[in-house]
């Protein structure tokens, strides 16, 4: 038996989420299983290092494959890739060491949102960005960002409370202009259900005036969700890599 790592590209637009779903074929971890499972010749599952939800995209999603013996990684890849919609790509597949799991041996990862703060919403980014066109002050934003920093119980930023724990260390993040576009760069040991997407809505509240820097501190000492920012939409969240 081999264990393989997959790095995976999609745009998530058309999918309902990363994780397969028994009554629906719109998922990426489906479609992924059903393409090497061609391509071997046998059953297999593809483990993925966390589940995206339904409109999210990825430029490095990490994703375990067990395989029966060695193959050759650029045939394999370049068949699953044939037999792929053309928004998912493999886009590498490595030999790595039995019992590498992509979601238990992970160490961090990293997202990205973007936000078109255009008057006007840029019609060809309109899927992968959140249009926001009210004035932001992105020094604000990133004081309140930086409070957030380091480990911390994150509860006030998770719409599950089933989660065994909310404790998370973020390493950084980066608020930055580019053009007509707001960037947000989230690197962290790992982030909960929605938890970038509600820190993006809260993020955005600070920058636009309903809230002040310091009101996140406060959500964040405070452990409830009533006391953090919006929910920002799915299209604009990208995850862009996966630590080990």
């Amino acid at each position: 038996m081999r264990t393989y790592k997959l790095t995976i590209a999609y745009d998530g637009s058309r999918y309902q989420g990363w994780q397969r779903q028994s009554n629906t074929d719109k998922t990426v971890q489906g479609l992924l299983e059903q393409a090497a499972s061609e391509t071997a010749g046998y059953p297999l599952e593809v483990q993925g290092s966390g589940r995206t939800d339904g409109g999210v995209h990825a430029k490095g999603q990490t994703a375990s494959v067990i395989l029966r013996g060695k193959v050759q990684e650029s045939e394999f890849l370049q068949n699953m890739n044939r037999l792929l919609p053309l928004d998912i790509r493999v886009i590498e597949m490595e030999l790595v060491k039995n019992g590498f799991h992509a979601r238990l041996s992970a160490v961090g990862k990293c997202y990205e949102y973007w936000i078109d703060m255009r008057e006007k919403p840029d019609v060809f980014m309109r899927k992968y960005t959140y249009h926001y066109p009210k004035e932001l002050n992105i020094e604000a934003m990133q004081r309140a960002a930086d409070d957030l920093i380091g480990r911390y119980d994150f509860a006030a930023f998770t719409d599950k409370k089933e989660e065994k724990s909310t404790i998370r260390t973020i390493y950084a993040i980066i608020v930055e202009v580019q053009g007509d576009k707001l960037r947000i760069e989230y690197r962290g040991s790992g982030f909960m259900y929605h938890m970038v997407r509600i820190l993006t809505g809260t993020l955005l509240e600070v920058g636009d005036g309903r809230r002040t820097p310091e009101s996140v501190k406060a959500a964040l000492a405070g452990r409830d969700r009533a006391d953090a920012g919006f929910l920002a939409p799915a299209r604009g969240l990208t995850l862009k890599e996966v630590y080990y």
